[in-house]
């Protein structure tokens, strides 16, 4: 009896992308669901995941699977529910969603090979100059695929060059599978077959008796003796001095053999644990961690518990609850992911939790290389890690035995990805992981998002409530005493721990600055705060939320800004290479001498970034040590551990940057943390724009006073009384919730409605404006026609950044119960569709 398979091929189409095969007899037995197979689609060759066998296909006749992949399956069945809820969800083709877990290099696509066809090109053809460049090209080079076109000819349209000459058989194109780019990664092993009772009179002949390669290959021998296994060739040569080719030579004299063994690419064998124990909790901690091991004992797939979010308060203790969460769920043999949302707090909280779990933690990020990703992918896979940190990807692994997901700092937007497809926000993902595995599922954070903690009240979830600032314990506490050289502060205590308020915050009206003659990006109170805590060999943080020296460059005389020539975005100046950079598409240009409007040379820079706080910090305190956390500084792998060590370690005495401050960052000699602009991005058409700016400010407040030193807060601001800084001030969650539910409300935006967000990228901006007003009609046909009277169309619009990387912007809201519902099984054509944005910019 035949066997089919339902096979999700991994090719870009609009629909669901699901196909039936059969397996041919030497496949029978072999292809289970979650494998990856090789099988013909059209004329091409694709990769695609097996989802389901059956006795009967929907269709008459079927192709056969080609390859088997690998025969263990790359996917769990949970992972394949989880893939399939995110197409629905997202309005994604299911291959995307697969494609998200699994590692960068082992899924295949299809590529094209191009070629010169030299007898069909005409003696006198009269070619574009870039069709002239693609043709000397493959006459030089050959046969190339797409991708090496690309590299041969950066940044140009070469496809579009490249289809006449196609259509005259000038150029010739052919699909093929491109190979996985990642491999098990194999070394060369040696080990010693002569006899022990027979090696010593066999020493001396192995090399000219004096020379130096007869000491190397004796020590090599007496190395290998005492080794019991197969040793790597590199261990044994920098263990004995002795070369290849005296191995090589020991090998034609039956004395050593050679051999191969897969090596592990682990991300963290370098990284060395120190083990820790686990502290005495306090009574608020411990009756947060009783329920939610409550939840862990009774996990029943076919009945999962409720989510729990843990709301407390920076420095509350939140991470102690995660890591004795986790050893829980490893006591029931079951396994954890722990996500975090920048790589910025990767390797703070890795170090962690190998201090608590030595051996059974596994690393995932996107600035891992492909190999280690892969291998801890695989070590995942087999069940030889328990616990799983990383960013949102991390959720992805595959756990066979999931029984936990940490989300900490859940509010965060890095966790929602919207520059590519799939559109999906992490915290939802978890959410339906957790109901898929019966998994017990834990967000946490200090400042929850606004939708999230409504519908946590209204669908009774197990809400967790930390709300005072555990300073730390007391052998902790009086080592930090002693290092600082104070006394033990009196603070109050409960059993081994201690308590110390949320730190102070001043707010200065910068306006009432200027009035008083004060033209520095610092406010008087900062520049005092600053020269007692560097006076006291202290640390500050000072924080913006830009980069660069400028917000932007322009002409005095004329106004003038310059802007992106792709983007219409002005243009950064950036002091460190004199230069000119958007931070959208990273176009770069010298700084101009003369307006190039009217020939002024009044160019001047306006604003503030973090190079321009860095420059005034060394001006006004020549003898500070400071560090720029920023994008720019942070590019190059290991950046962001670096920095911090050197930070933590006292190397500087005070670092500026953006919102990877506001992250969980534990530093307890910071004393003052200074915002330099607190009202950045207020005036934001967005309607999260209040919630986002009270989230940084109560977020980045919280890096100050976590010591027996204890801290305060500078913000500066141009909007003292605006609501959201005012909340942040006093550290009020519960009153800025219901300050921002009550404006939600009137407006009738989340969470009070649902919204999706239709946007559309064309180079020519009268064709994309028309386009837009035509699917706007489309969508109100649709609704009229299936009876959406509670939605409501809003736009079209240009986005608030009109133009990026040369392709114009626009975009269309849909509001109401449930918009994505309407779109559900619609060709959209060229537009991308987010549903729930957490932006709308």
């Amino acid at each position: 009896m035949t066997t089919f398979v339902q096979v999700a091929v991994n090719v870009p189409l609009s629909g669901s992308g699901i196909y039936d095969y059969h397996l041919p007899e030497e496949l029978e037995g072999r292809v289970k669901p979650g494998c990856l197979v090789i099988v013909p689609f059209g004329k091409r060759t694709v990769q695609g995941l097996a989802l389901r066998l059956t006795g009967e296909s929907a269709v008459p006749e079927t192709r056969p699977v080609q390859t088997l992949v690998d025969d263990q399956p790359a996917l769990t069945a949970e992972q394949m529910k989880l893939a399939q809820w995110m197409a629905d969800e997202t309005l994604s083709p299911l291959a995307a969603c697969i494609e998200l877990m699994l590692p960068p290099g082992l899924s295949q696509h299809t590529g094209t090979l191009y070629g010169l066809n030299s007898e069909k090109l005409p003696a006198a053809a009269v070619f574009t100059p870039l069709q002239n460049r693609l043709i000397d090209l493959l006459r030089q080079r050959g046969p190339l695929r797409d991708g090496q076109i690309d590299n041969a000819l950066p940044k140009v349209r070469w496809r579009e060059a490249a289809e006449p000459l196609l259509h005259k058989e000038i150029l010739g194109s052919q699909p093929f599978l491109l190979p996985p780019t990642v491999q098990p990664k194999r070394a060369r092993t040696v080990w010693l077959t002569a006899a022990p009772e027979t090696l010593a009179e066999r020493l001396e002949g192995v090399a000219r008796p004096g020379s130096a390669a007869l000491e190397r290959r004796k020590a090599a021998l007496r190395f290998l003796q005492g080794e019991a296994l197969p040793v790597d060739v590199a261990w044994v040569k920098a263990s004995s001095g002795a070369t290849l080719a005296d191995l090589q030579s020991l090998a034609e004299k039956d004395l050593v053999a050679f051999g191969e063994t897969e090596v592990w690419r682990d991300p963290l064998e370098h990284m060395a644990p120190v083990v820790q124990q686990a502290p005495q909790l306090t009574g608020g901690q411990m009756e947060a961690l009783e329920r939610v091991r409550a939840g862990l004992r009774q996990m029943d797939p076919s009945n999962p518990p409720a989510p729990y979010l843990l709301h407390g308060v920076t420095g509350s203790g939140k991470t102690e609850i995660y890591l004795q969460a986790v050893a829980e769920a490893l006591r029931q043999g079951r396994q954890a992911i722990i996500l975090v949302p920048e790589i910025s707090l990767t390797p703070q909280t890795v170090k962690r939790f190998l201090g608590r779990f030595p051996g059974q933690v596994g690393l995932v990020h996107s600035r891992l290389s492909p190999g280690e990703r892969y291998d801890t992918w695989r070590r995942a896979r087999s069940g030889q890690l328990s616990v799983i940190v990383g960013p949102r990807s991390a959720l992805f692994t595959p756990l066979p035995r999931l029984g936990l997901i940490v989300v900490d700092e859940c509010h965060d937007d890095s966790y929602y990805q919207d520059d590519q497809t799939p559109v999906y926000h992490a915290v939802q993902a978890a959410l339906a992981y957790a109901r898929i595995t019966g998994s017990v599922v834990l967000l946490g954070s200090a400042t929850p998002e606004i939708g999230l903690y409504y519908r946590a009240q209204r669908e009774h979830w197990n809400l967790l409530e930390l709300p005072e600032r555990i300073l730390a314990h007391r052998q902790i506490l009086a080592t930090q005493a002693s290092q600082s050289g104070i006394s033990m502060p009196e603070l109050d205590n409960e059993g081994e721990a201690a308590f110390l308020p949320l730190p102070p915050v001043q707010v200065v009206d910068m306006r009432q600055e200027l009035k008083a003659g004060n033209r520095s990006i610092f406010s008087r109170s900062l520049q005092d705060s600053l020269t007692q805590v560097l006076n006291a060999g202290q640390q500050a943080i000072l924080f913006l939320n830009r980069r660069g020296s400028s917000t932007y460059v322009f002409c005095r005389e004329c106004g003038h800004v310059l802007r992106c020539p792709r983007c219409d975005m002005p243009l950064t100046f950036h002091s460190d290479t004199n230069d000119l950079r958007c931070h959208i598409c990273n176009y770069q240009r010298q700084m101009p001498a003369y307006c190039p409007q009217c020939r002024s040379t009044s160019i001047r820079q306006y604003g503030t970034g973090t190079e321009r706080v860095e420059s005034e910090v060394q001006k006004t305190f020549p003898n500070a040590r400071t560090l720029r956390w920023d994008a720019e500084t942070t590019r190059q792998k290991g950046s962001h551990e670096i920095l911090l060590s050197h930070f933590s370690h006292h190397q500087a005495d005070i670092l500026i940057g953006t919102q990877m401050l506001a992250k969980g960052l534990d530093l307890p000699l910071v004393t003052l943390v200074g915002v330099v602009l607190a009202d950045v991005g207020l005036n934001l058409p967005d309607y999260r724009t209040p919630e986002r700016t009270f989230q940084l400010l109560t977020q980045v407040a919280g890096r100050a006073g976590r010591s027996p030193l204890g801290g305060r807060v500078i913000l500066q601001t141009y909007r003292p009384d605006h609501y959201a800084i005012q909340f942040a001030a006093k550290h009020d969650y519960s009153g800025f919730l219901q300050h921002e539910l009550a404006e939600r409300r009137k407006i009738g935006y989340p969470p009070f409605s649902r919204l999706v967000r239709l946007e559309l990228r064309q180079r020519d901006p009268a064709s994309a404006e028309a386009e837009a007003h035509r699917m706007a009609e489309q969508l109100q046909v649709w609704m009229d026609q299936e009876g959406f009277t509670s939605t409501r169309i809003i736009g079209p619009a240009p986005c608030f950044f009109a133009r990026q990387n040369g392709l114009y912007r626009w975009q269309i809201l849909l509001r109401g119960p449930e918009p994505a519902r309407l779109l559900r099984g619609k060709t959209l054509g060229e537009w991308r569709v987010a549903v729930d944005p957490t932006s709308l910019l």
